[in-house]
């Protein structure tokens, strides 16, 4: 009887063992932005299947996006990239679902994540600049060297930055002729 009540109890503490590590590991982690924070979120393949960003990849290419990818939560008003030269970043940033616009000089430039600047990196813009979330979203950022890796394995993405890269010039080239 007493090896039977042992066995109990180790089996109880390797349950809450496990049910404390699980939930450390679960916790989230958080990136500090200008303002608020933005929350780490997980990427499920199925949703990031249905993203305009990623709809032409097969499931090991969006597997691979996912395993060099970080997904961050936003709250509306979170400045997801700055342009100043003292914090400029040439990493991409893509939005997965939500708002977000571009400050620069005093106008703002709005997009969602099915429109041309569903993406944004900083090497692309020109001068001062604000990446600011207008609603509620999630966002991906992605390196300048995971980019460039997976369009070296033939990702997709090459007509999505394409467009981005045409949005992005008028934006810029809008304000530098005012």
């Amino acid at each position: 009887m007493t090896s039977v009540m042992n066995a109990g109890r180790i089996v109880r503490g390797a349950w809450l063992g496990l049910l404390m590590l699980s939930a450390a590991c679960g916790q989230q982690g958080y990136a500090q932005q200008e303002g608020k924070a933005m929350k780490a979120s997980t990427t499920y393949l199925y949703l990031l299947r249905k993203t305009p960003f990623f709809t032409r990849l097969d499931t090991e290419q969006l597997r691979w996006a996912i395993g060099r990818s970080r997904e961050w939560e936003a709250q509306a008003g979170t400045v997801v990239a700055d342009c100043s030269a003292a914090d400029q970043s040439d990493d991409f940033w893509i939005l997965l679902d939500g708002r977000w616009q571009v400050e620069h000089d005093g106008h703002a430039y709005p997009a969602g994540h099915a429109d041309a600047g569903k993406w944004f990196s900083a090497a692309e813009a020109s001068g001062n600049c604000r990446l600011i979330t207008t609603e509620h979203s999630y966002v991906m950022k992605i390196t300048r060297a995971d980019m460039n890796d997976m369009l070296s394995r033939g990702f997709a993405f090459e007509p999505h930055l394409a467009e981005g890269r045409a949005y992005y010039r008028r934006v810029f080239a809008v304000v530098a002729t005012q």
